[in-house]
C-alpha cells in the first residue's frame, strides 16, 4: 500500500493513507459534513483499507466547522419524499457502514471538530477513542426536531457513558462542550483546536509501534467481553491468550524485553 493515497477533493469523503493510518475525512463542510447515502459508500469503502496488516489504526474527522451534524434532513425529506422504502434504504445503509465501523479491525480515532450532532454523535459512539477540539460540542439533538434515533445513540450511548447520562443528552437535545465530556468516559482528551491534528498524529505513532495483531485481538476480546457474562469473558481472554502465545509478535516481544531492544511486529 503506498504511504499516501487521495481520492479527488471535490468527493464528500477524503481518504488518507499515511503513518500506518487510514485518515477518513467528511467533506462536506457547507452542509457542516451531514450525512447522504455518498457518504456512506465512502466511509464504507475507506474501511476496506483498514484490512492491510500494515495499517494500525483508523481516523475519522471532519473539515470545515463540524466534525458531522447527523444525516443530510434536506437529502431524506427531497430524495424520500413519498416513498418510505427509499428512507428505509437509506436508513438500513446508515447503519450498516456504522455496524462496520464499530466493528473495524483496527482501533479507530474520532477527531472531533466543532459540532457532533445526531447521526455525528452516533458516528463518534462507534470509535474506539475520541480526541476533540476545544471547541467541540456534542448532542444528541434529535429530539430537537421530534425524531427518534435511528443510528444507535439509544443504544450506545447509554453503554457509554451510562443510562443517566445518556438520558439527559438525548432528552434535552443539548450541544455539550467536549471538556465536560472527558469525565463521563465519552471523550479521551480534550486539546486547542490548532492542536487536534498533531494530537491524534501522536496518538497514531503510538499505535503503530505497537503489534496490529495484539490491537486487533485486544479490541476484539474488549468488545465481546462487554457483551458476555463475568465468567465467559474472563474464560474467553484466557483461551485468546493461550491461541495468542504461539505467535511471531508474541515471541518477537519477548525476545525484545530479554534483549533490551525495541520489538519489531509483523502483524501474525
Amino acid at each position: 500500500m503506498t504511504t499516501s493515497e487521495k481520492i479527488k477533493p471535490e468527493q464528500s469523503v477524503l481518504v488518507e493513507v499515511r503513518a500506518h493510518a487510514v485518515w477518513i475525512t467528511l467533506n462536506r463542510p457547507a452542509a457542516l459534513n451531514a450525512i447522504t447515502p455518498d457518504m456512506v459508500a465512502g466511509i464504507t469503502a475507506a474501511l476496506m483499507q483498514a484490512d492491510d496488516p500494515a495499517i494500525k489504526a483508523v481516523v475519522l474527522m471532519g473539515t470545515g466547522r463540524a466534525f458531522c451534524a447527523g444525516a443530510d434532513l434536506k437529502y431524506v425529506n427531497s430524495a424520500t419524499q413519498g416513498d418510505e422504502a427509499a428512507a428505509t434504504r437509506f436508513l438500513d445503509s446508515v447503519l450498516d457502514m456504522m455496524a462496520r465501523l464499530e466493528s473495524c479491525p483496527r482501533p479507530v480515532i474520532a477527531a472531533v471538530n466543532g459540532l457532533a450532532l445526531a447521526g455525528g454523535l452516533e458516528l463518534v459512539l462507534c470509535c474506539d477513542l475520541v480526541i476533540a477540539a476545544r471547541s467541540a460540542k456534542l448532542g444528541d439533538a434529535h429530539a430537537n426536531f421530534g425524531l427518534l434515533p435511528g443510528g444507535g445513540s439509544s443504544v450506545r450511548l447509554p453503554r457509554k457513558i451510562g443510562p443517566t447520562r445518556a438520558k439527559y443528552l438525548l432528552f434535552t437535545g443539548d450541544f455539550v462542550p467536549a471538556d465536560d465530556l472527558v469525565a463521563c468516559g465519552l471523550v479521551n482528551e480534550v486539546v486547542d483546536d490548532a492542536e487536534l491534528t498533531a494530537a491524534v498524529e501522536r496518538l497514531v505513532a503510538k499505535l503503530g509501534s505497537k503489534s496490529s495483531l495484539v490491537l486487533r485481538r485486544m479490541k476484539a476480546l474488549v468488545t465481546d467481553g462487554l457483551e458476555q457474562p463475568k465468567d465467559v469473558a474472563l474464560r474467553l481472554e484466557l483461551l485468546a491468550s493461550e491461541v495468542h502465545a504461539h505467535s511471531h509478535d508474541m515471541k518477537e516481544g519477548l525476545a525484545a524485553f530479554e534483549q533490551k531492544r525495541k520489538p519489531s511486529f509483523i502483524g501474525h
